[in-house]
């Protein structure tokens, strides 16, 4: 019975485990089909709105939601088919607004990365797992609105469609799944030659950490060159509307006269303007862009007679004929680029001194620069290759950038420039540091001989710091004369009050209640300072002294004013010498120290009054 229960219960938790799998499946193929219905709903709204507000409807709702669907399959790269046009010929629309893009994008890169996260009561997916029920969830719903598009007014090539439309869940799903899984490098990127670490025959870990992080840094120079060039593309179309604000105005006042279509226009423009910062990004490369099969944009010249249809943007366009120092000037935007990618690469490479941990080789440095400056080149081509397509037939079949031109033009100016900046770059960095280690050097060898005398000073001044002892503490000098010897720190103060009570003793004898209400301690017979007084014990021999006792007495017979009679103190007996009976004044009014008890201090003069 025991084998039989314990069997039962394995069963159990491994169909628990596998209806757990189940059911995290299953929600994440749903995250992939409600990722593409909100991206689908919200054109679809957008496209109703407009049809409601439209003056002139040519057609139904359904005609509305044909055409929600067929913007939503171009969003995904699939060519659209409108066959209603005046010479009968379909004209095909393969120009995609990359705006609209950006919407199913981040739909899917949310919902595959969500995917990821444990829930609680079940496992956590594999990263192949999730990409494969994320995107087969948005496909399927893809499906569906591919049969849906095919008889409203503006159709799909099925086959066509079936090719480009899996790319972007496809693409957009794994991005989610690299970001929900920790970034991890690709293989191949650890492997190439311009990411291999220098400690890699140090260990495993510090070689991986050290391809990963020339991966990451690779990584950020690609996207800032990237950024950089679409940047500078999009400034260079905002100042060329500006330069041609009057034939723009025309040109959208003509398209539409009710405010529903003007809407309509103003929105659509706002979608192709990435695919305008892409356009600009080219010419300023150099190989500029198509406008027609026999006229091409560029900063050196406009070519042959441009299709200009009416359009907001493409009023924008330079004028025929040769180049200008204007547009010569949009050259620096590839430069700005190239600088970009250099400095993003060196502040790695060759960190300020007080932060970094190793500077990188030349070669490790060149080949960086490049590998940024190849994947800058990579992602322009793929850019320019969305951006552009047909917009018609005949002269409107070629319309937009090149895109193998302006990814070979983007390599040229980023690798020209960003290798050898970060080269120079990382020269002068080192440099500095150089300056700054021989500084550190300098600066150590000085304070070293500085070590060195002060320990020769030292040695001197304790040779006489001890000479000063021993002539204090023999009994052969008078305490005055020891006293002499102490630090001045300590017998200046004693010294200035001691002048004055000569000068004036009644004025001194009157301040001294103020003195003592003040919290001023009297000063200590061999010139000490009382706070560091109470830690020092007096000299035996100086306290016996016969001169000693004769300036003592002295001093308090000039403080009585009198009072006390002239005679001479007897002497006290030496500590030791047994004889207790002959004593002075100073032995009944002092008591003989016990052997481990500390001296009292010898009374002021002025408080014998």
């Amino acid at each position: 019975m025991t084998q039989v229960s314990e069997r039962s219960t394995t069963l159990s938790s491994a169909s628990a485990a596998e209806r757990g799998r189940a059911a995290a499946l299953t929600a994440a193929f749903l995250r992939g089909g409600l990722a593409a219905g909100l991206g689908l709903g919200g054109l679809a709204v957008l496209v109703i709105a407009a049809w409601i507000s439209s003056p002139y409807p040519d057609s139904g709702a359904g005609g509305a939601l044909h055409i929600a669907a067929a913007l939503w399959l171009l969003a995904h790269g699939a060519e659209l088919v409108r066959p209603d046009t005046l010479s009968g010929v379909p004209a095909p629309i393969g120009v995609v607004p990359l705006l609209v893009v950006a919407l199913p994008v981040w739909l899917v890169y949310r919902s595959s990365r969500d995917a990821l996260e444990p829930e609680e009561g079940r496992p956590q997916l594999t990263a192949l797992g999730a990409l494969c029920t994320v995107a087969g969830g948005y496909l399927l719903v893809g499906a569906a609105v591919v049969v849906y598009a095919r008889g409203g007014p503006i159709s799909t090539d099925t086959l066509d469609t079936a090719l480009t439309l899996p790319l972007v869940p496809v693409l957009s799903a794994a991005a989610g799944v690299w970001v929900g899984s920790g970034r991890p490098m690709s293989p191949l990127l650890g492997r190439l030659p311009g990411l291999r670490g220098s400690a890699a025959s140090a260990g495993g870990d510090a070689a991986t950490a050290g391809r990963r992080r020339r991966a990451v840094v690779v990584l950020r120079a690609t996207t800032a060159g990237t950024a950089v060039l679409l940047g500078g593309g999009l400034l260079l179309v905002a100042c060329s509307l500006l330069w041609h604000a009057d034939a723009a105005q025309e040109s959208f006042l003509q398209l539409a006269a009710a405010w529903s279509g003007r809407v309509a226009v103003l929105l659509l423009s706002l979608a192709l303007l990435p695919n305008a910062a892409v356009w600009g990004a080219s010419y300023a490369l150099g190989p500029g862009f198509a406008l027609g099969t026999s006229a091409t944009v560029s900063p050196l010249a406009v070519t042959g007679s441009p299709a200009l249809p009416p359009f907001p943007l493409l009023a924008a366009v330079p004028a025929e004929g040769p180049g200008m120092a204007v547009t010569w000037a949009a050259g620096a935007v590839p430069l700005v680029a190239g600088l970009t990618i250099a400095w993003f690469t060196v502040r790695v490479a060759a960190p300020p001194y007080a932060e970094r941990d190793e500077a990188w080789s030349v070669r490790d440095t060149a080949l960086a620069a490049a590998l940024a400056g190849a994947g800058c080149g990579v992602l322009t081509a793929a850019l320019a290759a969305v951006a552009g397509g047909p917009m018609g037939t005949g002269r409107l079949v070629e319309f937009g950038p090149v895109w193998w031109l302006t990814g070979a033009a983007a390599l040229a100016w980023t690798v020209g420039i960003g290798v050898p900046a970060a080269l120079l770059v990382r020269a002068w960095r080192l440099r500095e540091r150089r300056v700054a280690d021989h500084a550190d050097h300098a600066d150590d060898a000085d304070d070293a001989d500085k070590v060195e005398e002060a320990g020769e000073m030292g040695e001197t001044n304790e040779v006489v710091v001890e000479e000063r002892e021993t002539v204090g503490q023999s009994s052969d000098v008078p305490a005055a004369a020891a006293a002499a010897k102490t630090p001045w720190w300590r017998r200046v103060p004693w010294r200035r009050r001691e002048a004055a009570a000569e000068k004036e003793p009644d004025t001194a004898m009157d301040d001294e209640p103020e003195k003592a209400e003040s919290g001023d301690a009297p000063p200590t017979l061999d010139g000490a300072d009382p706070a560091e007084a109470s830690y020092d014990f007096l000299p035996m021999d100086a306290w016996h002294d016969r001169e000693a006792q004769e300036a003592r007495w002295a001093a308090i017979k000039q403080a009585s004013g009198g009072l006390m009679t002239d005679f001479s103190p007897t002497a006290a007996p030496q500590p030791g010498s047994g004889s207790e009976a002959e004593s002075s004044p100073d032995a009944e009014a002092k008591p003989e120290p016990q052997p481990e008890a500390k001296p009292e201090p010898q009374p002021d003069p002025k408080a014998a009054d």
